[in-house]
């Protein structure tokens, strides 16, 4: 027999309430609880929460509790099982999941909660749409990979092209000299690959890892991959924005790093996976993409409370979703 549902005005009824989380409620994509990475688990949901099972043959199986409440991200990766129970609470608490290989460095799938706000992904669209602010962003990234320096003012994308090619080139030169390994040129051939030396086969397998960071990061921001700045028409356009923002500082040395490596894939993998607890770059995608979205904008400031939805209008801005407009009646 099922038992009577709790009335609103009992105490049951309001832990119901008050367990029921809202979009205020919610801690931000940059809160130090923000992503949690899973492998070769079990993620279940019980009477007291969701929890991961490890088993193990030396200590059997064993529960761990997650603070899905604090969660923006949680990536699963390889070896991972989750329940449907698990994956409804998980949507409910407004947590992205997202289906990512060894480590967090790939993304191959991913589940976005209907409270996700639109903030994020509104911001990224509207300056996509616009010529001017599109141009700003795409300069603000250039002048990122160069130190933050001034810009010309009649600055273009032709010659911003032409600086960035003659950056890498120097920092190729660079490299190349310190590990002394001569002359280096990058070669990316999908249909030559095993005939690659060592350094380009590690920066393509590390630069493939960063790729798959960046994607969880802009998914668990709520924004969309094919939406770029600089780069256009592929669904990952955004992720090669943000992702070019790293490679100098964290996969190029890395690559060089494994000139004379005999698995310099496998070992470039892994270099990424440790590189990756000293650069925090997860924390500092989603500040770089706030900032570049929304120059000038306290995002230390939570962001808008969302609405179950809200109605466009072209001269006001947005309205109230849910209340009846006809004659006499609405704000």
């Amino acid at each position: 027999m099922t038992p009577p549902r709790p009335r609103s005005g009992s105490p049951a009824g309001a832990r119901r309430k008050l367990a029921a989380p809202t979009v205020a409620m919610l801690p931000r994509i940059a809160d130090s609880l923000s992503f949690l990475y899973l492998d070769i688990v079990r993620i279940v949901q019980d009477d007291t929460g969701v929890c991961a099972e490890i088993t193990t043959a030396q200590r059997g199986t064993e529960t761990l509790y997650l603070p899905t409440a604090a969660l923006s991200c949680a990536l699963l990766g390889p070896g991972t099982s989750i329940t449907a129970r698990a994956l409804a609470t998980l949507a409910r608490h407004g947590t992205t999941v997202v289906i990512a290989g060894s480590g967090g460095v790939r993304c191959y799938a991913a589940t976005l909660p209907e409270s996700l706000s639109t903030t994020w992904l509104e911001r990224q669209a509207r300056a996509w749409t616009d010529d001017r602010q599109r141009m700003a962003i795409a300069i603000a990234m250039y002048r990122q990979r160069f130190g933050n320096t001034e810009m010309p003012t009649d600055i273009n994308l032709d010659k911003l092209r032409g600086m960035e090619g003659q950056r890498i080139k120097a920092h190729y030169r660079l490299l190349a000299q310190q590990h002394r390994i001569g002359r280096f040129r990058r070669n990316y051939d999908p249909d030559s690959w095993d005939t690659q030396d060592p350094v380009n086969l590690a920066l393509s397998a590390a630069n493939t890892c960063l790729y798959g960071i960046v994607h969880a990061a802009i998914l668990a921001l709520g924004c969309s991959p094919a939406l770029g700045f600089v780069h256009n028409g592929n669904q990952q356009a955004f992720v090669y924005d943000i992702a070019d923002l790293y490679k100098a500082e964290l996969t190029i040395p890395l690559a060089f790093s494994l000139h004379s490596s005999t698995e310099p894939e496998a070992e470039a993998r892994r270099g990424f996976r440790e590189g990756l607890r000293l650069f925090k770059l997860l924390p500092r995608i989603v500040t770089d993409v706030q900032r570049l979205l929304a120059p000038g904008a306290d995002i230390a400031a939570p962001d808008p409370d969302e609405q179950l939805v809200d109605l466009w209008d072209p001269v006001v801005g947005v309205v109230p979703g849910g209340v009846n407009y006809s004659a006499g009646e609405g704000p």
